[in-house]
């Protein structure tokens, strides 16, 4: 019968232990040659809102709009006028119409205008 043949493991003494140093979790890793940036503020819904406002104005102008026409319309519809009623929910999907084309328009600007 053939013997096993069992692998040879190099044996570590239990006196050479290597020590790692300690990792604190509480302060951040320190890299060699990186330097991290201050944090930005966090801008207020009011402020991300004006700015938002500023770079594409037609979006606000169109939300507004369609949150007019529809307000006129359901008041008309109340009152039992069907035509005025019917011209302002056509006059409202004209108006989302108009939104969703200056956010797409807003979207490619933006794009263009970062390269």
């Amino acid at each position: 019968m053939a013997a096993a043949a069992t692998p040879v493991v190099p044996e570590q003494s239990a006196t050479t232990t290597t020590h790692l140093p300690m990792f604190d979790i509480s302060k951040p890793p320190v890299i060699e040659g990186f330097t991290p940036l201050s944090r930005p503020r966090e801008e207020t819904f009011q402020e991300k809102f004006m700015r938002k406002s500023k770079e594409n104005p037609f979006v606000p102008i169109g939300c507004l709009g369609t949150a007019g026409a529809l307000m006129y319309g359901l008041r008309a519809f109340k009152q039992g006028k069907t035509r005025q009623s019917q011209l302002l929910m056509r006059g409202r999907i004209f108006a989302q119409g108009f939104t969703v084309v200056a956010i797409i328009f807003g979207v490619f600007a933006t794009a263009l205008k970062k390269d």
